[in-house]
């Protein structure tokens, strides 16, 4: 993956606010030239020690997706406020951006 790219993606996953999630999708829209596979797999790569708040990031389906890492962003996610409905998914007003 391009640098610059990469540095789009981190750059827009810390500027999600607390209590508020957005997708791989949206962030991939808002480069020049991500996808949302490049932002999850940016997600992937942060190295050890990070302070990006890569929980913030979920599916298009407004669930966390399912990796080694999803019960931690479960815990991570509902410690700043965030709920999830009975099948798992983020309310649309929690959403970033609006």
């Amino acid at each position: 993956m391009r640098t610059e790219i990469l540095e789009q993606i981190y750059t827009i996953v810390a500027q999600v606010p607390t209590g508020r999630v957005t997708t791989y999708g949206r962030i991939a829209n808002m480069t020049e030239g991500a996808t949302a596979r490049m932002v999850g797999s940016a997600m992937r790569q942060l190295p050890e020690g990070h302070d990006l708040p890569w929980h913030r990031v979920i599916n298009a389906s407004r669930r966390v997706a399912e990796h080694g890492g999803a019960r931690r962003q479960h815990e991570k996610l509902r410690g700043e406020g965030v709920v999830f409905d009975a099948h798992g998914r983020v309310p649309t007003h929690l959403i970033w951006p609006d």
